[in-house]
């Protein structure tokens, strides 16, 4: 494939199978200034779908810094009423929401105060965006867009080229019929879901180096991979590349000790290191070499964030892993390994839709939070058991290959 080609597949691929554009749909990309080629492929992509609108939202980490560095404190983490208005509308008018990832540049905002950092994101449409996703008002898809930046993070050097390669590797565009593969490939990420719901574990044990960690699950959630449905029927996969199997755990059943495997970037900042300790379900520790402040600002959001909302389970045989890439960037080191995240659980795994209250869903131990940030805790030297309600063990994961037939 030249470069062309295969950025056309690449956004072809995004708007067909991930966000599964419908045709007379409004289609909103929300990106960074960075990754306006890749914005621009998408756009025309979603045209040629049938989109009848698209409107591309771009960001740009350098106004964010300067509205922490320069800006009134307390207006940090405002969102514009404006959009707030349009986003509200967005319930009834179901647009596809497509967003891109790549972090240009990790480190632009490590030496501010990490206690404003971590305040950063515009909170209420975090919160507003995150409740119609739960209640599957959208189809809507997370895709990465490689850049100069980012390929430096990876690999040392700005090789976008080497970057796109990796890229097109984890989303089988190299494949003869990358549309048929990905359908081969969710209908596996199923049969393990399904795999996992037969044994009806109470609870999942995560043991390594400097890890022991126990998550109480939630007899009526299912295990499932990133493979959606919007209320109205859409099929759409949530995130490319995707390798896991999850679910929403009980937010009142999480005791022990993690430490994450990967680091991780955080309100545009790297957190490194990560080790947290749960009691009563809560996070009441949290430390890392750099980076822990951000965490501790994101589970101080509201009363829950500090709680599990997902644990996903990856082993090695993923297409991320097997690239040997550190991505720096949570889309995919979260498709290289197992994670946890903490705040805003997923009401799918329930079969919930948008009618239940936060009150019902916290009652029936789902989390409800502004935040959901994911970490990475497995690898090769992490076990990964399932437990009974007498605490029998069942191993899922050993030396990073899958157990459970």
């Amino acid at each position: 494939m030249t470069p062309d080609e295969r950025l056309r597949r690449y956004a072809e691929l995004t708007v067909r199978v991930g966000a599964n554009v419908q045709r007379d749909q409004d289609v909103v990309v929300t990106c960074l200034v960075d990754h306006a080629e890749i914005a621009r492929a998408v756009t025309r992509e979603a045209y040629r779908a049938g989109a009848r609108h698209v409107i591309v939202l771009y960001s740009d980490l350098h106004i964010r810094r300067a509205a922490i560095e320069l800006g009134p404190e307390e207006e940090i983490g405002w969102s514009p009423p404006y959009l707030l208005d349009w986003m509200r509308r967005w319930a009834e008018e179901r647009p596809a929401l497509i967003s891109l990832t790549g972090n240009p540049d990790p480190d632009l905002l490590a030496d501010l105060d990490p206690a404003l950092v971590g305040r950063a994101d515009p909170q209420e449409i975090r919160k507003l965006m995150g409740s119609a996703i739960a209640a599957r008002r959208f189809n809507w898809s997370i895709v990465s867009a490689p850049n100069a930046g980012w390929a430096t993070q990876v690999f040392g050097e700005p090789d976008v080229e080497r970057l796109w390669e990796a890229v097109a590797t984890t989303m089988r565009l190299d494949e003869p019929d990358p549309v048929a593969a990905w359908r081969a490939h969710t209908d596996e990420l199923d049969a393990r879901a399904a795999a996992l719901q037969s044994h009806g574990f109470d609870a999942v044990r995560f043991r390594g180096p400097g890890t022991d960690l126990t998550i109480g699950l939630l007899a009526s959630s299912r295990w499932v991979c990133a493979a959606f449905d919007t209320e109205t029927g859409i099929t759409h996969i949530a995130n490319m590349p995707t390798e896991e199997i999850f679910t929403t755990p009980d937010w009142r059943r999480t005791e022990g000790v993690v430490s994450s495997t990967l680091p991780l970037i955080a309100s545009g900042t790297r957190v490194s290191d990560l080790v947290v300790r749960f009691e009563g379900g809560r996070i009441v520790d949290v430390r890392a070499s750099e980076g822990a402040d951000v965490i501790r600002e994101q589970i101080a959001v509201d009363e829950q964030a500090g709680y599990l909302g997902e644990v996903a389970l990856v082993d090695g045989s993923s297409a991320v892993k097997r690239t040997g890439l550190v991505f720096s960037d949570t889309l995919f080191d979260e498709n290289a390994t197992c994670h946890i995240a903490f705040g805003r659980g997923i009401p799918k795994t329930l079969g919930l839709g948008g009618d239940v209250s936060p009150d019902e869903l916290l009652e029936l131990g789902v989390n409800v939070s502004a935040v959901h940030t994911d970490f990475m805790i497995g690898g090769a030297e992490v076990d990964v058991d399932g437990l009974d309600a007498d605490g029998g063990a069942t191993p899922i994961i050993r030396g990073d290959i899958w157990q459970l037939a």
